[in-house]
């Protein structure tokens, strides 16, 4: 038995999309990403959503239209994918690096706080492995300090928070829809926001700058979604739901089953619905096999594993001179014992008693 820990869902209704639009010969931007961003705004419960061809162009479309450049400082956690920090630094502005919380492991409000400088012009909060952060905290927070909010929701597709969805958390929102996401699109992004004036220039940045055909207001970039991206994007749009049931079950599941193995199964904050793009596990330090042994004997038995994250972004060699100053303990610690197991939809009831055979074997 071999159990991938990720496994992108598609199927016969995404090809016969993707087929369509082959057939119209309308290939590009067009009606297809028209009617996905709409019905993905509403999904967020937002007034805009805007399709680009990646997370990171999300990211760095969603900082420039906030005004980021620079000179200027944002606050991102230490321990995420590596593209909420770089994003930063293509707009040539300055990250800097704040602990998580070691128990969500979404970014901490009170080490944001200690953080912020004069130069400082906006906080980028991650959903990470699909709970949303802790919005409220960092909502007045930013408003305090007159700070744009972004949230990188690139993990959380259908997340919510007090019945908020992922999306709609902050002044600008930032979603990927990478082939191992809770849905995809192949490659692409979305950028949600309820403020009209903020739709209007990502729409302006994503697309060279034209205000209208050959005229150029602003130097922009060539990060337009396709109609063929976007057609898949409609059909898993609307099997996200079920996909995000299927992932939460799973969570219970092993939640339940690995009690009592010594593993630190995932905490969930009250009022939040996780929608586990990972299932990530802490290993404590005197697991009798270590982290790695862990999972060399996990892939022996044919169990997919990953570590999401095995270096905080502080310790980058790239950020060896932001980072530096940086003391994130957290970030540190997670990075040393986190371990990820198969959640995704397309893991079956009989895989999971597998997997927590596997796991209990170990013992």
């Amino acid at each position: 038995m071999k159990i991938p820990v990720a496994r992108p869902l598609v199927g016969d209704e995404e090809v016969e999309a993707v087929a369509d639009v082959l057939r119209s010969g309308m290939i590009a931007q067009g009606s297809v990403v028209t009617e996905f961003e709409s019905r993905f705004a509403d999904y967020c419960g937002v007034s805009h959503a805007v399709g680009v061809n990646s997370g990171t162009a999300a990211l760095h479309a969603a900082l420039l239209t906030a005004g980021v450049g620079p000179g200027d400082s944002v606050v991102v956690p230490a321990f995420t994918f590596f593209a909420t920090a770089s994003s930063v630094s293509m707009c040539g502005a300055t990250p800097l690096f704040a602990d998580v919380d070691p128990q969500t492991f979404n970014i901490d409000p009170d080490s944001v706080e200690r953080l912020i400088r004069p130069d400082t012009r906006a906080v980028i909060a991650v959903d990470l492995f699909g709970q949303p952060f802790d919005a409220d905290a960092l909502r007045a927070l930013s408003d305090d300090h007159d700070l744009i909010l972004i949230e990188d929701a690139a993990q959380a597709h259908g997340a919510e928070y007090h019945g908020k969805r992922a999306g709609s958390l902050a002044d600008i929102g930032c979603f990927s829809f990478y082939p191992t996401k809770n849905m995809t699109t192949g490659e692409g992004g979305m950028v949600t926001t309820d403020d009209d004036a903020l739709a209007e220039r990502v729409r302006l940045l994503i697309n060279h700058g034209q205000s209208q055909k050959y005229l150029h207001s602003a130097v922009g970039y060539n990060y337009r979604m396709t109609n063929i991206a976007a057609a898949i994007g409609l059909v898993q749009l609307g099997r996200v739901e079920g996909f995000n049931e299927r992932r939460i079950k799973n969570a219970r599941y092993l939640d339940r089953h690995l009690a009592g193995t010594g593993l630190a199964t995932p905490y969930t904050a009250p009022g939040v619905r996780h929608v586990y793009h990972q299932y990530v596990v802490k290993v404590p330090a005197d697991y009798p096999l270590g982290r790695d042994g862990f999972m060399n004997a996990l892939a022996d038995a044919g169990v997919g594993t990953a570590v999401h994250y095995p270096i905080p972004i502080n310790r980058q060699p790239v950020y060896e001179n932001e980072g530096a100053t940086a003391t994130c303990p957290v970030s540190d610690d997670l990075a040393a014992s986190v371990l990820s197991l198969p959640v995704h939809p397309a893991v079956t009831d009989e895989d999971l008693a597998y997997i927590c055979e596997a796991v209990r074997g170990l013992e």
